[in-house]
């Protein structure tokens, strides 16, 4: 064989010829030596908000360094309006309760002269009501039967009276004037035996010892000192 066949046998850079184990197969990744532009750089894309200083942004306040918005003119005269209807309704109600507390003062000087006379009248009509007053027929502070204490059956009995005591088959009586109810054939505790004067007395069985009145101060002696 000679040099020319070697030489022609030999595969060229760029043409296809038997591949090697160490040549790629198939088209060669074109490079900078085949005349193909690169690829740009893969740049990601970030979100974009809506413009700066446009419709739909929040501002935040900060206490102390957002300074308010001054009122308006409008918004002046509305407050000037509402101070000035507030005051005249506050005038108002001073008004009406200066107007209420003279007619109660009125009121109140009228009612004291009628309840002066109404307290003169009713004070009078307590002194000359009587009191009444429960009497109570005893024998050696026990109490008995009512009908011990009244005269005419003392007498009918063959007793009489004498210094405020009722006197009956040897056993002397007397009423117990003002004493707590207490029953028969108990002690008595309280009360007095001197009759009061001008007071209503009467039994607990409904017999009239004395009836009382303004002025009045006499009775019936019966049992009575």
């Amino acid at each position: 064989m000679t040099e020319n066949d070697n030489t022609g046998s030999a595969a060229t850079p760029g043409q296809g010829g038997p591949s090697g184990p160490n040549q790629p197969s198939g088209p060669a990744a074109p490079g900078p030596q085949s005349g193909g532009a690169s690829p740009p750089p893969y740049v990601p894309q970030t979100p974009q908000g809506p413009p700066q200083g446009g419709r739909g942004q929040i501002r935040s306040q900060e206490a102390g360094q957002t300074k308010p918005r001054p009122p308006t003119l409008a918004e002046q005269r509305a407050r000037a309006s509402a101070i000035e209807q507030q005051r005249e309704q506050q005038l108002a109600i001073e008004a009406e309760e200066a107007r209420r507390k003279k007619l109660r003062k009125r009121l109140l000087v009228g009612g004291g002269v009628a309840v002066g006379v109404a307290g003169v009248v009713a004070i009078w009509y307590a002194a000359s009501s009587p009191d009444d007053v429960v009497a109570q027929c005893v024998k050696d502070d026990v109490v008995v039967e009512d009908q011990y204490c009244d005269e005419s059956y003392a007498r009918s009995h063959g007793g009489y009276v004498s210094s405020g005591f009722i006197y009956i088959g040897g056993s002397s009586y007397r009423y117990n004037y003002g004493a707590p109810s207490t029953p028969v054939g108990q002690k008595i505790s309280g009360g007095s035996y001197t009759m009061p004067k001008g007071a209503n007395i009467s039994t607990k069985s409904g017999t009239v010892v004395q009836r009382g009145g303004f002025g009045v101060s006499g009775g019936s002696k019966s049992g009575g000192s």
